[in-house]
């Protein structure tokens, strides 16, 4: 896959069935819907928030986003949308540096509880995977999630990603406490998968 056109801010085709572009300020509505649904927050620490907080930091990282395109850059945390092929928001993926540490990554993907169970999050994690190891020149990507949430920590595992800790009732929730489970993958083991 050539990422030139996706870098341009274009929507190239994701799979059979959706487009995915670099994020827009038109998506932010989207965005924050869903991440106000309680069947998808509940898997996210940042979120239920107010409107204020997703406001502020989504804002930034669009702007960033909009002049990196017309730089001819990568933004500096490349963040996308996935739609379907009428427009409807099936959800979005990143895959963001780990502030400080040159050439390490994280990758993540929200997407809306109707788009749950369709290979999204899985096309979404192979995709942020080979941006960040074959454009962005990652030496590592990571990925965390809550030990409740099966359908995350599959995905990075079908992804090739290796759970690399646990770490026990990190996360207080509705129901109690929460694992947080931690997934790796290294440049090596990535390139020689491929």
């Amino acid at each position: 896959m050539s990422f030139s056109k996706l870098k341009q801010g274009f929507s190239i085709p994701f799979n059979t069935n959706c487009t995915i572009r670099l994020i827009q300020h038109s998506d932010l509505e989207d965005v924050i819907e869903v991440l106000d649904d309680h069947r998808v927050n509940q898997y996210l620490y940042f979120a239920p928030a107010d409107r204020s907080l997703y406001t502020g930091y989504f804002t930034p990282i669009i702007e960033n986003t909009r002049q990196a395109i017309a730089n001819g850059q990568w933004p500096d945390n490349p963040t996308f949308v996935i739609r379907d092929k009428n427009g409807q928001y099936m959800g979005m993926t990143a895959v963001t540096r780990v502030m400080f540490l040159n050439g390490n990554f994280e990758v993540g993907y929200q997407l809306p509880f109707h788009a749950w169970g369709q290979g999204i999050a899985t096309c979404a994690c192979q995709l942020m995977t080979k941006l960040g190891f074959e454009e962005l020149k990652a030496h590592k990507i990571g990925a965390d999630c809550y030990g409740s949430n099966l359908g995350s920590y599959k995905t990075l595992e079908k992804c090739g990603y290796a759970k690399e800790g646990q770490q026990r009732n990190y996360y207080l929730t509705d129901q109690g406490f929460d694992d947080k489970l931690i997934y790796g993958l290294s440049k090596q083991r990535y390139f020689d998968s491929v």
